[in-house]
This record gives structure tokens, C-alpha cells and sequence, in this order.
């Protein structure tokens, strides 16, 4: 795997299907890094916005993109985020983030450029990653694959109470129909359908399945 020694936890899944949670929960059981790979496409996005930039205009888009910096890391034992020097911070979860961040993640070149900060995590950090082509893509050589979900219905009662206003019917469409690295079920990840879990439930299911896989974890 790249990175030598280091292991990567892939957990994907849709829009508030409580991967996020999981993700979390599961890195403090395990030690490993949480890196939250949709935040970096959230970041980029928040920085559109903030430019002015047309979102429709995807070579703007992309030269806006080699011209700004944008900075992976951690400090103590968290992952860290900053877009030239500036922590977007609860700005990534705002609605208009919300409601354009699937249209930027879609462009080729933004993806592969973020999709090698992602990996470059793993040369650092044994990781739990959290996105929606983590275990088909970014990591497809990991044996520790997981794809997170919940009904519709479930996944928007989640959003509204996070105070999200986004359509995840659209998010949705656009995630699992775009020609570049889609939304999809890995062959070899075990699936948990978390509608009717609580996350303490979801959690030992995942750590049940690791140790299944024979990952050993602190």
C-alpha cells in the first residue's frame, strides 16, 4: 500500500448517511488519523464562492485552483485545513457550500489534484478516511472498506437537524452520475445500512468487521 507501513480505513457513503460520525468514532477507538477528504472539496468551493468566480465556467474554475494553496496536515493527532493560510472553519458547512460543493467536486482536474493531497496522508498516518470514492478510487488497494447509508427519508431528517437546507436528491444525482470518480459500492466493502442503527451500533459493527479482516488496531 502506498505508504508504506501505514493503513488506511476507507468509509464512503452519501450525504448524511452518518459516515462523518462514524469516521469519527472509529478513529479514536482505532488511533488512527481522521481525515475528512470532503472538506477539502468543500474548502476549494468556499473559495470560489468567495472569489466570485462563475461556478459554470470550469476553466475558471480550474485556474483558480493553481492559484491558490491549499494545506493538508495535522497537529495533535488532527487533521488540518487551510486554503491560502485561512481555516474556512464552520464556513465549509454553510448552505451555499452545500448546495454547489457536488458541482465542483465533478471537474477531472480538481479532483486529481485534491486526490493526491489525500493520499499524501497516508505517508504520514495510519488513517480513517471519509468520502464518496475513498475505498474505488483514492484508495482502491485497501482491504478495509466500508460504504456507509441510510434511506432518503432518514439521511434528510439528519441534515435538517444538523440545520442543512441543501437537496440531497440532487446531491445525490449528481454524486453517483458524474464521469469522474462516482458514487459507487465498491465490490469488496462491506455495506451498513445505519436507517435504523444508533452510531454506537454502526461503530462496533465496523470494529467487528476489521477485526474479521484482520486489522489490528491499538
Amino acid at each position: 500500500m502506498q505508504g508504506g507501513k501505514n493503513n488506511v480505513i476507507a468509509i464512503d457513503g452519501p450525504a448524511a448517511s452518518g459516515k462523518s460520525s462514524v469516521s469519527s468514532k472509529i478513529s479514536d477507538k482505532t488511533g488512527y488519523l481522521h481525515v475528512n477528504s470532503g472538506l477539502m472539496y468543500r474548502a476549494f468551493t468556499w473559495s470560489i464562492l468567495r472569489s466570485g468566480i462563475d461556478l459554470n465556467n470550469s476553466d475558471s474554475v480550474v485556474g483558480h485552483l493553481h492559484s491558490i494553496n491549499i494545506e493538508c496536515g495535522q497537529i495533535d493527532g488532527n487533521s488540518t485545513l487551510t486554503v491560502d493560510g485561512l481555516d474556512p472553519g464552520i464556513e465549509l458547512k454553510s448552505s451555499e457550500v452545500n448546495a454547489n460543493v457536488s458541482l465542483i467536486s465533478a471537474i477531472e482536474e480538481v479532483r486529481t489534484l485534491l486526490v493526491s493531497k489525500q493520499r499524501d496522508y497516508l505517508n504520514i498516518s495510519n488513517i480513517v478516511m471519509e468520502g464518496r470514492d475513498i475505498g474505488s478510487v483514492v484508495f482502491p488497494e485497501t482491504p478495509y472498506k466500508f460504504y456507509i447509508d441510510a434511506s432518503a427519508e432518514v439521511r434528510a431528517k439528519r441534515r435538517m437537524a444538523e440545520g442543512g437546507l441543501d437537496d440531497l436528491k440532487k446531491r445525490d444525482k449528481i454524486d453517483a452520475s458524474r464521469k469522474i470518480s462516482p458514487l459507487i459500492i465498491p465490490d469488496d466493502a462491506f455495506v451498513i445500512d445505519t436507517s435504523k442503527m444508533n452510531l454506537e451500533q454502526v461503530v462496533l459493527e465496523v470494529l467487528n468487521e476489521l477485526k474479521a479482516r484482520g486489522l489490528v488496531t491499538v
